[in-house]
This record gives structure tokens, sequence and C-alpha cells, in this order.
């Protein structure tokens, strides 16, 4: 079983990830520093769809750890703070001066400007939302975008003054300053959000940043990962033996397929059935990578295992790490019936590293058990080739592998399953089964109204609530389900899906009358954030 399949790099776990060391490998990338802001992560997916690979830092690791790296850009994100408030994340200087072209967007771009002398202050009205922007000089940053455009802005402070030596290339509805250059320093600013939809000229202006003032050749691409992954496989397997953690979910999957192609049959996948899979998942996962892949497989029974230790335990975060514990003892069971097992292969996602705290100053939102439930005591060494990857580029890549269409786009599964789907109370097989069913119910009706592939994850939820309900004449006293549909394109951000009702009708009423023990089922319509996907 994968120990994840939903979903930053810390300075600590970069280098254990694909293309994370950029001047030790082949690959350019640039650095994003974090100052907090909501679209962070958004912008280390922007710089990639634009064909360069992008590193996401907490804003403190300091100008040597940025230099290591030996990145071809730098780019400064937003931020909700003042620059003036006490406590606010300041720029050290020194990040102005490493040689490569630096990019300030919103917050950055006000750090930039205050530092170098530019004047910044309070604005009496916040600009928030859309708006409209002027270009009056269009420099290297803005080329290529019209005159009038619209842009998102999000900012109280504002740049009324550029620094000494800079150019404002444009103002906007509440921004006299709203862009600014230096050809000759490398440095760069934009007070607008470029990273989002509501800018449209956005990922124009990155990629003349990228490709024009950078210079990186756009050349990223999942098959430069696939490459260069089985080389690096290859590199720390040697020719030893490895345990992958499969699942069935793309993120196992394609972790599997790549160490498959990197070390043949030295690769030994151990697919755990804990009893906390959706119905019949099991089945199809034994006969996909048995009879299609013809990938070494061990299916391992621990239902009762399972749910014997996760007997009376009600506490997410325990659940999460008994479950992590587990799997591991059982990888070191099975390796020990083998001979020269020394790898484990997992499935972890860059979303899942920078959910679970990835690096100093990172709050964990939670700990996914194969990032912050591991056992201290692990005995494997980990292979984690997707640790750097968003979901769509993991999708991305298993189609390059030649993955059937079903696994590659199957929505994300969590890796403790259905037990942290078990809300409030503790997890046993007759809640397990109930929600088997309701989520089975609740597959089919999606997939029939041709929706699966618009959403990216629709499940059920069974919290420890019961209610009051009226069945032929008679009180119950049923279960309550929860559904959960989200969009989202990498699963840091989500909304709730506006499923028709129509749909949502057939689906509760099916529930209700096909599964005795539920009396009602409810939506969840909160967005991500201030919620997250799963509800624990």
């Amino acid at each position: 079983m994968s120990l994840t399949d939903e979903g930053s790099l810390s300075t600590d776990s970069a280098a254990r990830g694909p293309l994370a060391t950029g001047g030790e490998g082949a690959t350019q990338q640039v650095v994003v520093l974090d100052y907090g802001g909501q679209y962070s992560q958004l912008i280390a997916r922007r710089v990639r769809e634009c064909g360069v690979f992008s590193t996401l830092l907490p804003h403190h690791v300091g100008p040597e750890e940025v230099a290591r790296r030996r990145p071809v850009g730098l780019i400064l994100s937003g931020g909700p703070a003042s620059v003036y408030a006490d406590g606010a994340p300041k720029l050290d200087p020194a990040l102005l001066d490493l040689g490569i072209p630096v990019l300030g967007i919103c917050y950055g771009m006000q750090l930039i400007a205050r530092e170098l002398g530019g004047r910044v202050e309070g604005a009496e009205v916040g600009e928030y939302g859309r708006s409209q922007l002027t270009v009056h000089r269009h420099g290297r940053l803005l080329a290529d975008t019209p005159e009038e455009q619209a842009c998102w802005m999000s900012h109280r402070d504002t740049v009324f003054a550029p620094p000494p030596g800079f150019e404002a290339l444009a103002s906007s509805t509440g921004s006299p300053v709203a862009a600014i250059e230096s050809v000759q320093r490398g440095i760069y600013g934009i007070q607008f959000h470029p990273e989002v939809v509501h800018t449209p000229y956005g990922q124009q202006v990155l990629r003349n940043f990228l490709i024009d003032i950078c210079g990186a050749d756009g050349s990223w691409s999942a098959r430069s990962v696939i490459e260069e992954q089985i080389e690096r496989i290859r590199e720390q397997v040697g020719d030893g033996r490895a345990l992958c953690a499969l699942s069935g979910g793309v993120d196992s999957s394609v972790a599997a397929l790549l160490v498959h192609r990197a070390i043949g049959d030295r690769l030994v996948c151990v697919f755990v059935d804990h009893g906390l899979m959706r119905k019949d998942e099991g089945a199809q996962v034994i006969s996909t990578f048995q009879d299609h892949f013809h990938v070494p497989l061990i299916a391992v029974d621990a239902e009762a295992r399972y749910l014997a230790k996760l007997a009376g335990v009600t506490d997410p975060e325990q659940k999460r790490k008994i479950i992590g514990t587990e799997f591991i003892r059982i990888f070191e069971e099975e390796a020990a019936r083998l001979d020269g097992i020394r790898f484990l292969v997992q499935g972890t996602l860059y979303s899942d590293v920078i959910e679970s705290g990835g690096g100093t100053g990172t709050a964990t939102i939670k700990s996914h058990h194969n990032v912050g439930g591991l056992p201290e005591d692990l005995e494997f060494e980990l292979v984690e080739p997707l640790r750097t990857l968003f979901k769509d580029e993991v999708r991305a890549v298993g189609a390059e592998l030649g993955m059937p269409e079903r696994l590659v786009w199957r929505q994300p599964f969590p890796g403790p399953g259905l037990a942290i789907r078990v809300v409030g109370g503790e997890v046993t097989k007759e809640k397990l089964d109930i929600l088997r069913e309701a989520d089975a119910i609740l597959q089919d009706e999606i997939r029939r109204a041709g929706l699966y592939r618009e959403l990216w994850q629709s499940f059920c939820v069974l919290p420890d609530v019961r209610a009051v309900g009226v069945q032929g004449d008679e009180r119950t006293y049923g279960n309550v389900v929860a559904i959960r549909a989200v969009t989202s394109d990498d699963a840091m951000t989500a909304d709730w899906a506006r499923l028709p009702y129509d749909l949502l009708e057939q689906i509760a009423s099916r529930m209700i009358n096909e599964i005795r023990p539920v009396g009602r089922v409810v939506l969840d319509i909160t967005s991500k954030p201030p919620g997250t996907i799963e509800w624990e």
C-alpha cells in the first residue's frame, strides 16, 4: 500500500527528491521563497508550466542555501503581512546580490522597493481582487502584453516611488507603481499576482522573466523526469533490491513503474490489504499489477491486524501514526523473508511534504504518514522518485510511462484509507462497510453523470453522529453520511464542487434506501482553505 496517494521541500529533504539539486544535476531550476502568501505553491506550479523546474523554500533559508542550488533565478512570493509590521518576514539583502535575476511578487516587490530605497506606504484604501493595469513602458518584464490589461491584486501597502535606478513600468487602479525593473541589476517587481487565472497575461509575464531574463531553456517535462529519475534510482539502489509500497493509486503506481523500469525484477511490490480500502479495490490492484504490468507482487491480508491496532483510537493523528508504523512493520516482515531488501519505494508527493511541515518554519497541517508519521527506527532507505512533483505532473509521467487511462486519472485516495473518513470515533468493520457501500454508490453515480474526470476528489465521510429520521412510519436513529466533492489542480487549494441537485438527490436516495444503517445524507461545502480536503 502506498503510504499516501493524496496530495515544499524542506532544506533537509530536498536533496532526496528528483531534480532538487540544481547545481548537482543537469536540470535548471528557479527557487521560489515563500513569504506566507496563499498563492506561493501556485507560483511554483506556474513556473513549471513554463518548462522550468521550481523549488519552494521557506523565506528564511538564507542566501547560502539558495546559492547552493545554483538556480537560474529567484522569485520572492507574496505574503499577508505589512512590510512595517512587527515580526513581518524580512528580506536578506544578500539575496539580491547572488548574480541571478530576482522577481518580487506583491509583498516580495514591496520588500525589494523598501530595501533599495523606494517609497512604500500603507494606502488609505486597499486593492483587493480584479484591477486594471496600465502599462507605461513594457521593458523586458512586461513585453508582449497589452498597454491596458486586467490583473489580480491583494495588498494594502503600496509602492509610491521605485528605488533609485529602477524604472516604473506600470500603474493600476490603486497602485501608482505596479511594476518595476532594473535591467542593470537584474531585479524586477510586480504588485499584481501573475500566477492566478484572473491575471490573463500573468503567464506571459512569468515566461518573460524565466525564458528571456533568466535564460532558462524551458525544457523541463514529464519525459525529462522519467529519464533523470531512472538514472537517479539506479545510482541510489545500485545492485540492491527494493520493496514498493503499492496501493494501485496513481502516486504509488507511477513510483513503482519508474523503479521497475530502472531496476527490473529487483523491485518487489507489496500490497497490504489493511481492510481500509474501497469496495473491491484490493482485487483490482492485484489483478492490474500482476496481469497487466507483470510486476513482482506480494499481497498481504492484514485487515484483522489493523482493526485490532485501531480499536478504541479516535484521534486522527494517532490513527495516521499507527497505520504508518504498521505499514513499516509489515514491510520489515516481508523484507526479512527476502534477500537483500534495503530500500523502500514510496509515492510521496510535493504537496505531502508541504502539508506535513517539510522544513523549518513550515506549519504542519496534518501528518502524511509517509512524511510525518514514519517511525524513527525505520530500517529502510527511502526511494521517493515523485517527492518534488505535484499530482498533475505525476499524472503526466504516468501517461508517458504508458499507464492505462483509468489508473492515470484515478482520484486521490489517502494512504490511511477509510480509517480517516471514520471521523470522531473508533474504526470498526461495521463502519468501514457502511463507508464502502456509500462510496460505491457515490462513485457509480458520479461516473454515470460523466463528472468523474472533472472532480479532484469525491468521497464519503462517516462522522460519529446519529440523526433521527422516519422510515415506513417508524422512527429511525441512523448514521449520517457526508458527501465531499472538490475541484482542484494540485490539492494545495480546492473548491467544493457544485454537483447538480438532481444528482445529489439520486445519490442520497440510493444511500438511504440501499444501506440500512444510513438515515441521513449531508453535503460538505467547505473550500480549502479554510478547510482541508479530507476531514481528518
